[in-house]
């Protein structure tokens, strides 16, 4: 293979002589936003300026950063920020994440589990269990999981709650193989080192991988996943040297689906290969012990109807609904019922608009810029 001729190096203070060591990646990344302490910044602005051939490996060098507590995480979308912490490990690596325990039986949480960002999760009903633990089982045991829902019913807070060794990948139409089995980075000096892929560390450190919108990926992309799911548990690497991958004990897919999200395609390919669907929506019991009042869940629930019977395409979920009530707090009732209005497509906005106001009973208009004073 002969590689591409390296890009334009960027002024991030970085340590070439021990460039070639593990976690080399991981390193590039924090030296980069330790260039840049004041600034929020998008993974694939970090990619890009790092020349990263992987967006990827980037995103789950920095979702190890934030549950070191060395950056902080943002989405809508994911951004990350260096805290001083980070500044001061100075690129250290973390400490590893602890292991999921192999056995779930008898020990079934109800209360809130701390998610890698330091958001708690709190344990749902299921199948006689929690949801937690019901995952974990179902690890334990190599059953693979498809979830499915709309978006902002808590998928993926589910999963880093089940399993503190997560990595993921986040699907879009543009993810590549490379993405899951890992790529060349350019070197200081001019060589290349390839960085494995998120799929290949959790087959060989036995770690649970969520394939996050998986049905927005392409169906050949999604076909490196297949080998590594059935008995044989092996895949090999065609990038680097046809190398050979065999999954440890404790390597676990799971996966998460958006229904009538544009692009997501659920394949008979796909379904097939996950014994287990689950379906997850919002808990509004759950929104309304965490604060949000009444009547925005009231409207939340009149709009999901309409969602359901196909009369609007968008209607608030938990995720929403948390925002609400964290704009409630922060600005105000009226600001927080106008910001919700304005987060609906443009399309279902009347619609949001006519339930808001029957549950709140004024005249709302979405969240705008007024006069000068």
């Amino acid at each position: 293979m002969n590689p591409a001729p390296p890009p334009t190096s960027v002024d991030v203070p970085l340590d070439s002589g021990d460039a070639r060591r593990p976690g080399y990646l991981y390193r590039q990344v924090a030296a980069y936003l330790a260039a840049h302490p004041d600034k929020v910044l998008k993974v694939g602005e970090i990619s890009t300026a790092i020349a990263a051939r992987s967006s990827g490996a980037v995103f789950e060098a920095l979702k190890k950063m934030t549950a070191a507590g060395y950056a902080t995480h943002h989405i809508g979308p994911h951004r990350f920020q260096i805290t001083q912490a980070g500044i001061d490990a100075a690129g250290s690596m973390p400490p590893p994440a602890p292991r999921t325990p192999r056995s779930g039986r008898g020990t079934s949480r109800r209360q809130p589990v701390t998610r890698p960002n330091g958001d708690l999760y709190f344990p749902r009903k299921l199948a006689g269990a929690t949801d937690v633990d019901v995952l974990r089982r179902l690890r334990e045991k190599r059953i693979p999981v498809l979830l499915y829902g709309p978006p902002g019913t808590g998928k993926t807070a589910l999963v880093e709650a089940a399993f503190p060794d997560l990595l993921t990948v986040a699907g879009t139409g543009d993810t590549v193989v490379e993405d899951f089995l890992g790529n060349f980075i350019p070197l200081p000096d001019g060589g290349y080192e390839f960085v494995y892929g998120p799929l290949v560390t959790a087959m060989r450190e036995g770690r649970a991988l969520l394939v996050d919108d998986a049905t927005l990926i392409p169906p050949k992309v999604l076909a490196v996943l297949y080998p590594a799911m059935d008995g044989r548990r092996v895949i090999t690497i065609p990038g680097y040297r046809n190398e050979r991958v065999d999954a440890t004990d404790g390597f676990y897919v799971i996966a998460g689906h958006n229904p009538g999200v544009h692009g997501a395609i659920l394949t008979e390919a796909l379904a097939s290969r996950f014994d287990v669907h689950i379906e997850v929506t919002t808990d509004w019991d759950l929104a309304r012990h965490l604060g949000v009042p009444a009547p925005a869940v009231q409207a939340a629930i009149a709009l999901n109807a309409d969602l359901a019977a196909g009369r609007v395409s968008w209607a608030p979920q938990l995720r929403e609904l948390l925002g609400f009530a964290r704009v409630r707090k922060t600005l105000g009732l009226p600001a927080a019922v106008a910001n919700l209005a304005g987060r609906a497509p443009e399309d279902d906005r009347e619609q949001v608009l006519a339930a808001l106001r029957q549950q709140f009973g004024t005249d709302i208009t979405a969240l705008t810029l007024g006069k000068q004073r």
